[in-house]
C-alpha cells in the first residue's frame, strides 16, 4: 500500500468489532458541553443511547429530556448517589466540574457501572489517585476524545511505521476566547481553584496537547518546565489565563506547548522527527476541515478528511469505542491509570511556573 493509499483509510474505524448492541447511559452534569456537543454525539452513535440524565434540579433534567427521546429518567445528583433507578442504565458519563468528578465516579462504581469521565481526571492528582482506587472494580475510560480521532490514530500509526524516522520534537498549540466560546460569566467554575483544580488554561486546554503527544508518541513525561500569566480581572483566581510549557518525554523527544483561554480559535499538533515531519491542522478544538499532512524526502501528501462537524465525530467516535469495549467486556483505554500520569505532569507544570525550575514528574 503506498502512503497516499494508507493517508486515505484515515475515516476508517480500526478499533471497531461490535455488530449490534447499545449501552444506556446516564449523563451526570448538564452543562452547555454535555448540552451542545456529548448529547447530540450520543444520539448520533451506532451503540449508544441516553436513558438517565442527572443534574441539580428535576427542572434542568426534564428540559433536556424534553428534546432527547431516549431519555427516560431525570434525576437529582443525591438521588443518584442514593441508587435510584440502576436498572435504567448501564454506564455513566461524568461531565461535571473536576473537582466533582470524584463523588459522582464513587457512586457509579459502587453501583457497578463502567464509567467514561471526562478529563482531567479530578481538580488534583491527589484526588485523581482516589478516584483510581475507587473505580478498580468497574471499566474506566478517561475521555481523552483525540484518541478515537481518526485522523490522530493515523498521525500515531505512521509514527510507529517510522514514516518521519526518530521522532525528535512535538509542537503542540490549543487557544479560544473562553469567556465567548464557554461562558460570560467570570464567575464559572473554570475560572474557581476549588472547582477547576490548579488552573484554568493548561488544565483545560494545555492537557490535549500534552496527553496527544504520549498518545502519539507511545511516550511519558519525564520532566517539565513553564511560564504562565493571568492579566485580564476575570482571570484574577487563576494563575495561567496564557501559557507555555516543555515536556521531556522518556523517548527522548521533547514537547513544546502553548495555550490561551483568551486567544483566536486555534490549534495544531506537529510531530518532527529525523526523517520528516507530520501536522495535524486544525486540530482539539473542532475546527474543520481537518488536514493531515505529510512532508518527507522534499514531498508534501495532504489529505481534507472531509469532515464538516469535527466536535460529534469525534464525541461520536469516543462514545461507539466506549460502548465497543464495554458491551464486549474488552480492556479499555485510556484508562485511570493513563490518566493519573497526565494529572501528575499537570501538577509538575504549575510547580514549574510557579518556581520558575525544571520539575520532574513523579
Amino acid at each position: 500500500m503506498s502512503i497516499r493509499e494508507y493517508v486515505q483509510t484515515v475515516r476508517e474505524r480500526d478499533w471497531e468489532q461490535l455488530e449490534s448492541g447499545t449501552l444506556r447511559l446516564a449523563v451526570i452534569g448538564l452543562g452547555w458541553w454535555t448540552r451542545e456537543q456529548a448529547i447530540p454525539a450520543i444520539d448520533a452513535s451506532d451503540f449508544c443511547e441516553t436513558t438517565v440524565v442527572v443534574s441539580s434540579t428535576h427542572e434542568k433534567g426534564a428540559d433536556v429530556a424534553a428534546t432527547t427521546p431516549s431519555v427516560e429518567v431525570a434525576l437529582t445528583y443525591d438521588e443518584f448517589t442514593d441508587g435510584d433507578s440502576v436498572d435504567e442504565y448501564d454506564a455513566v458519563y461524568i461531565c461535571t466540574p473536576n473537582a466533582l468528578h470524584l463523588p459522582y465516579a464513587e457512586a457509579a462504581a459502587e453501583h457497578g457501572k463502567a464509567i467514561l469521565c471526562e478529563k482531567p481526571l479530578e481538580a488534583t492528582a491527589e484526588r485523581a489517585e482516589e478516584l483510581v482506587a475507587a473505580t478498580e472494580d468497574v471499566p474506566l475510560m478517561v475521555a481523552y476524545r483525540m484518541q478515537t480521532d481518526p485522523g490522530v490514530r493515523r498521525m500515531r500509526e505512521l509514527v510507529a511505521d517510522g514514516a518521519i524516522g526518530d521522532p525528535v520534537a512535538v509542537h503542540g498549540h490549543m487557544g479560544q476566547q473562553m469567556l465567548d466560546v464557554v461562558s460570560g460569566d467570570p464567575d464559572q467554575w473554570r475560572l474557581d481553584p476549588d472547582l477547576a483544580g490548579y488552573g484554568a488554561t493548561v488544565m483545560d486546554l494545555g492537557i490535549y496537547p500534552l496527553n496527544t503527544a504520549r498518545f502519539v508518541l507511545g511516550a511519558d513525561p519525564v520532566s517539565v518546565t513553564a511560564q504562565m500569566r493571568s492579566d485580564d480581572e476575570a482571570f484574577r483566581e487563576v494563575p495561567d489565563q496564557h501559557a507555555t510549557f516543555t515536556i521531556e518525554l522518556d523517548d527522548g523527544t521533547y514537547a513544546a506547548c502553548t495555550a490561551s483561554q483568551h486567544a483566536a480559535l486555534s490549534g495544531h499538533l506537529r510531530i518532527v522527527g529525523t526523517d520528516g515531519e507530520l501536522l495535524l491542522e486544525p486540530t482539539f478544538l473542532g475546527e474543520s476541515p481537518q488536514t493531515l499532512t505529510l512532508r518527507m524526502d522534499g514531498r508534501e501528501l495532504e489529505l481534507d478528511d472531509g469532515r464538516r462537524d469535527v466536535f460529534g465525530d469525534e464525541m461520536t467516535e469516543e462514545f461507539d469505542y466506549f460502548a465497543d469495549r464495554v458491551l464486549r467486556a474488552e480492556p479499555i483505554s485510556p484508562d485511570g491509570d493513563h490518566a493519573l500520569v497526565d494529572m501528575q505532569a499537570l501538577e509538575a507544570i504549575y510547580e514549574a511556573a510557579e518556581t520558575g525550575r525544571e520539575v520532574s514528574v513523579r
